[in-house]
């Protein structure tokens, strides 16, 4: 639609919308919440800055770094207050600095790869035979024990490679649409039989590599070629190979470095053709540089990076916008998570360009830790609302009106997910319909997991995750090395934090807070770090 145009089309839809709305809702003030996201958007450059220049933005990397300075000089320049970082304990963070590896026998090959997290080095190029380990229980490490000096070690056998098939690029059509406004009833939990010998755990398997004077191990990647469809919806995606990598299952950053052997995950076809070679006998050998940093061993460099527009006459309550900022290093994180960060960055600006003045405090966060297990956004609600062990409340507990995350990629918004907090649903669905022409009209019941609002929920604060096209998100760029600028999709970033901006002008505006949940009781919950 052409800018133009933009005012009369909004004029028009207004126009529809039931007189009873109109006092609640603040239609001028949106209109030109719409006027400067839609026609005068700066999302993509906020993007291009957090992915292209300051990605990949591991957890106590210099990336996450520079990425938050960069971050806080845009919110000062666009005028938002208490402009800062609320630093907190991570640990060990860890920076690639060189890798290549090369087939060099029985042909030569560039081999795809990428160093899993935390690993480390080869202290120089080394080059050496590669064997195939099937080492699985106790009674396995007698097999082995004794041959492996020396030698790369294949982790895993050989995974099929299938052709695609079925959806890749999934858009919320009826089916998708229908399946988000119910709520499952989650299965019956299965008992696992009993018996069988026990597993050694990853671990236990590197300690042995180490002892053994293993040179370094190659995995490549999931038993599975197919994505998880994540919490909210069923869906299953098939994951690309040809080269894209989904690293996983390596060293983690509390691990001791000194147990640790350097580790890559390779492209699956160029690990199965190392195994089928093994196979006939034939001798294989790889050159192999990797050169690693860590970087902080024990020091604040956990960053939430936080700016805030001040409310008015009710200032002293706030309205909460937050996306992680981190990223893995596997790539430039640009679906993961450098659009939700974008977005909320873009939605700030949005509100500050049309002269809002929002009756309440409008805070901005962007976590860090969210890859390590939601560790910034956790650090934050212990250290002022409230700790989730023993529901002792803290200071903010009682003026956080809302919370809304955005972390699912690059898609539009086509809804939210009412987290169970079902009293929110006629809010939202007032919301909701000036912005049913930019297809916001979706309400999920269900709660959902694994993002930044659930520190806030578990402790009893409205908190709430935009419903999202997942487009190739779980098929492609989720966790893997193609999450690159090139995957975001302009327009739909454009409406995305457009919506943003007026979901958070509506939650400033409102007489009261939004309806909240049942006050959790205390839990003990040692993953809730």
């Amino acid at each position: 639609m052409k800018p133009t145009l933009l005012g009369a089309a909004l004029a028009l839809l207004i126009a529809g919308l039931p007189a009873a709305q109109s006092g609640t809702l603040h239609y001028e003030t949106l209109g030109r919440i719409r006027t400067e996201g839609l026609s005068r958007s700066q999302v993509m450059d906020h993007l291009s800055w957090l992915a292209d220049v300051y990605g990949p933005r591991l957890t106590g990397s210099p990336g996450l770094a520079q990425a938050s300075e960069w971050a806080m000089k845009q919110f000062a320049e666009w005028g938002l207050a208490n402009v800062h970082q609320e630093r907190w304990a991570f640990g060990r963070g860890w920076s690639l600095v060189r890798f290549s590896a090369h087939l060099i026998a029985p042909q030569v090959q560039p081999l795809i790869g990428f160093p899993s997290t935390w690993s480390p080095g080869t202290s120089g190029t080394v080059t050496a035979d590669v064997v195939r380990a099937d080492i699985v229980t106790p009674a396995d490490l007698a097999r082995y024990r004794g041959t492996l000096q020396g030698k790369i070690v294949l982790t895993q056998p050989a995974r099929r490679v299938r052709m695609l098939e079925g959806p890749f690029v999934l858009t919320m059509g009826d089916r998708e649409l229908a399946e988000a406004a119910t709520t499952p009833i989650p299965a019956a939990p299965v008992t696992p039989p009993g018996g069988g010998a026990a597993r050694l755990s990853r671990a236990a398997i590197m300690q042995f590599f180490r002892a053994e004077g293993v040179v370094a191990v190659f995995d490549r990647g999931s038993d599975s070629d197919m994505a998880a469809g994540g919490s909210e919806l069923s869906w299953q995606q098939q994951r690309p190979d040809g080269g894209t990598l989904f690293p996983s299952g390596g060293p983690s950053w509390t691990d001791d470095p000194a147990a640790l052997v350097p580790s890559v995950t390779l492209a699956v076809e160029h690990y199965n053709r190392m195994l089928r070679i093994l196979d006939r006998k034939v001798p294989v050998k790889v050159e192999l540089n990797i050169e690693t940093r860590l970087e902080g061993e024990a020091d604040m460099n956990g960053i939430n990076t936080i700016a805030e527009i001040p409310g008015t006459d009710l200032a002293s309550e706030i309205v909460m916008l937050g996306a992680h900022l981190d990223s893995h290093p596997y790539s430039t994180g640009a679906t993961d998570n450098a659009t939700g960060s974008a977005a909320m960055m873009e939605a700030v600006r949005i509100l500050q360009a049309a002269g809002v003045t929002p009756r309440r405090t409008i805070r901005v966060a962007l976590w860090s830790g969210e890859e390590q297990g939601l560790l910034g956004s956790r650090a934050y609600v212990r250290a002022h609302v409230a700790d989730p062990g023993t529901m002792r409340l803290g200071p903010e507990h009682a003026s956080i009106a809302a919370y809304f995350n955005s972390d699912n990629g690059t898609g539009r918004i086509r809804g939210i997910w009412l987290q169970g907090n079902l009293a929110a649903r006629p809010i939202f669905e007032e919301w909701m319909a000036p912005l049913a022409d930019l297809g916001v009209t979706a309400i999920g019941p269900r709660s959902v997991g694994s993002t930044d609002h659930v520190p806030f929920d578990e402790v009893g604060i409205p908190a709430f995750q935009f419903m999202v096209d997942r487009l190739e998100y779980n098929a492609r760029t989720h966790h893997s090395t193609m999450d690159f600028v090139d995957r975001v999709q302009r327009d739909d970033m454009v409406q995305h934090a457009t919506v943003i901006a007026a979901f958070a002008y509506d939650a400033a505006m409102r007489d009261v807070m939004l309806p909240r949940k049942t006050l959790p009781r205390g839990r003990t919950d040692p993953a809730g770090r």
